[in-house]
């Protein structure tokens, strides 16, 4: 449909990186897989439309290309390649063409610009594993993190060069970066490109290098940031920090910093998406009568009501105590099971007492003497 709009879909904006993409469509997912969902016939197809809506868009948006062509013509021109070149190309324009045969110049010998642009490459990415502990992940933090890459030399500010000298043009490519060859074809002269050897396609080469970085312009050591962790993120989820990775060749600009997060589980909650789940035990007596018992939450013990005639299994639920929405304001909420348990160490006055509310209710008990005989029978069989 040419009206749909990916981004909202996903619910993000149109400026969203890739990561916050990735985890809109993790969380749909969860919520509209149809196996979650046992509706009514028309419900399920209605949810299986939009789980495949929601798929459509994070399809076309998880891959730079697609995204760019629907930014630009809308989910149709995403799905015929629309370019506006009336040749049918399929979204190369006559230039990508000329490149991909003629190395960046027209088929007979005309030049045009080329895509290389000369000067030091960009830095690598760097990932790194941040251990949260359960209350961090759900509510958030701010958490110290010690990554070990290079980063621009302190001696020469990162370009490379000793101190009190600059780099120069190169003098084989002259600042090009790139070396061009011209070769005939039956189709004419074709010219095709390759980085320079000597500067390798910064375009600069260095007479006098650094000698603390050896004309590196970089060097690996330790590095702290401080992480403002989201409130929400989950076991699994990676962080994005631009231009926290490693710093580039020759004062080239830096990478990216991806932090994958390990959560540690918590001893009493359980996360079931944006919900938490706890188990709360009650006596036999409590949960007939009913009682004010505590529960851990994130924020501390809270007091729970279990209602008289309580069966085990039942779950109360506590509105706003659990994960906070991502992008979006809310929590979600804290589900307490509540777990009968039945006395096992009762003493000869509590056993009479429970005789004694079993005959009254007219229920059937075996008596201690013959449950004993009965075990004494069966062993001898």
């Amino acid at each position: 449909m040419a009206g749909e709009d990916y981004y909202a879909t996903l619910g993000v904006n149109r400026n969203a990186t890739d990561d916050e993409i990735k985890r809109a469509y993790r969380q749909l997912a969860r919520t509209l897989h149809p196996d979650r969902h046992a509706g009514s016939p028309a419900d399920a197809e209605a949810n299986e439309e939009r789980f495949k809506l929601v798929n459509r868009a994070y399809e076309t948006l998880k891959d730079p290309e697609k995204r760019r062509q629907y930014d630009m013509f809308g989910a149709e021109g995403e799905r015929t390649g629309a370019t506006g070149d009336p040749f049918g190309f399929g979204g190369a324009g006559l230039g990508d063409i000329f490149d991909a045969f003629f190395g960046g110049a027209g088929p007979f010998g005309g030049t045009r610009a080329s895509g290389r642009r000369a000067g030091p490459p960009p830095g690598e990415n760097v990932e790194a594993i941040l251990d949260l502990e359960f209350a961090e992940a759900v509510l958030g933090a701010s958490k110290e993190v010690v990554v070990r890459a290079p980063s621009a030399c302190e001696a020469c500010s990162g370009t490379g060069a000793r101190q009190g000298t600059t780099p120069v043009t190169c003098s084989t490519c002259n600042g090009a970066g790139e070396l061009r060859r011209v070769r005939q074809s039956l189709l004419g002269q074709m010219v095709t490109s390759s980085p320079c050897p000597r500067c390798g396609g910064t375009g600069e080469e260095i007479p006098s290098p650094c000698p603390e970085c050896r004309g590196q312009g970089r060097r690996t050591q330790e590095r702290n940031y401080t992480v403002e962790v989201p409130a929400g993120v989950d076991d699994g989820s990676t962080l994005r920090l631009s231009g926290r990775g490693a710093a580039g060749l020759h004062g080239g600009p830096p990478g990216d910093l991806y932090l994958h997060l390990r959560v540690r589980p918590h001893p009493v909650l359980a996360r079931d998406g944006y919900d938490l789940r706890a188990t709360l035990r009650a006596t036999m007596a409590q949960a007939a009568l009913g009682a004010h018992l505590e529960v851990e939450t994130l924020e501390g013990p809270e007091e729970v009501d279990v209602p008289p005639g309580c069966p085990n299994g039942q779950e109360v639920r506590m509105r706003g105590r659990g994960v906070p929405h991502l992008q979006r304001r809310g929590r979600g909420d804290l589900v307490v099971s509540i777990e009968v348990q039945t006395p096992t160490d009762l003493t000869p006055s509590q056993e009479e007492l429970l005789r004694r509310f079993a005959a009254e209710r007219g229920e059937d008990v075996t008596p201690a003497e013959a449950g004993l005989l009965s075990r004494i029978r069966s062993a001898f069989k």
